[in-house]
């Protein structure tokens, strides 16, 4: 790490913690995995980069503080709605690009450094830099995805404090849910559901399993796994509202098809939404 990135983290901080290394989502061989549980002591210490406010939160950890960061973020970057399947269209997109806009790029820049405790080089990146600096290529940018570092960044600003374990990769928080499910840990803010078995609620976060290798609820936790989580923002008769990061290299919005009863599956555990292979929502336990 250069000497210009390393005087941005407390030299105490730098000095006894700089030598762990990350990880990018795609290759998460070195992202620690979720302790048995929170160690506040241990959260002090790594967010010292942090606002005091969401060091030592200064209020309750709610929902509708969530929800209200979300939706800010979405503004920014234009409001955006990615209702069609993916991958629909194998040709080139202008908005895989949006990531390295001016003020943009800065912005994810911020999701990295906020969202991420301050011994991880991952705290370092933005939308279109490694932690050197260095421009990120075409060929290098799936390895710098950042949807995880938008949860992380939420999550910490609205004062979750240590009760959530914060990542650059999904897969770090779905298993410390499912072992919260399983009573193997406590302390921490999520919960692991089935998706047919619970509606998810405005601040929870739901999500897909990607790549090649089938990933379901009963085989949780997985070691290192791709996934994407979007947090749930609104709900309605037959739909509900998620904001994601990295959605068309943006921070996006989906709408996706619940039961009467606000589950993904009818009672024949058919999923309405075909888009997106999800496998787990995990309920955050807010103040209130």
């Amino acid at each position: 790490m250069p000497l210009h990135v390393r005087n941005l983290v407390p030299s105490l901080i730098v000095a006894v913690l700089a030598v762990t290394g990350g990880c990018t989502p795609d290759q998460p061989h070195s992202v620690e995995d979720a302790r048995p549980k929170p160690d506040a002591g241990q959260f002090v210490m790594l967010a010292g980069h942090t606002p005091p406010f969401s060091q030592r939160p200064y209020g309750r950890f709610t929902r509708a503080e969530v929800v209200a960061i979300a939706q800010q973020e979405w503004r920014l970057f234009g409001q955006r709605v990615k209702d069609e399947p993916p991958q629909t269209n194998d040709g080139p997109d202008a908005e895989e690009t949006l990531q390295r806009f001016p003020g943009l790029w800065e912005r994810i820049g911020e999701y990295w450094w906020l969202g991420q405790n301050a011994n991880r080089r991952e705290a370092a990146w933005t939308g279109m830099h490694d932690e050197t600096g260095q421009e990120i290529d075409d060929s290098r940018a799936d390895n710098f995805a950042w949807s995880a570092a938008f949860v992380s960044y939420v999550m910490r600003t609205a004062g979750a404090g240590a009760r959530f374990p914060y990542a650059p990769s999904h897969y770090v928080y779905i298993n410390t849910a499912k072992e919260m499910r399983l009573d193997r840990s406590s302390g921490w803010a999520v919960m692991a559901e089935r998706v047919d078995d619970y509606a998810p609620a405005a601040g929870d976060l739901i999500c897909y399993w990607r790549g090649k290798r089938r990933v379901t609820f009963q085989i949780l936790p997985l070691r290192r796994f791709p996934a994407h989580c979007d947090i749930v923002v609104h709900s309605e008769q037959g739909q509900i509202s998620v904001i994601g990061g990295n959605v068309g290299a943006a921070v996006a919005m989906k709408h996706v098809p619940v039961t009467a009863a606000g589950r993904f599956a009818d009672p024949t555990s058919r999923p309405l939404d075909t888009r997106y292979p999800w496998f787990v929502v995990l309920r955050i336990l807010y103040d209130r």
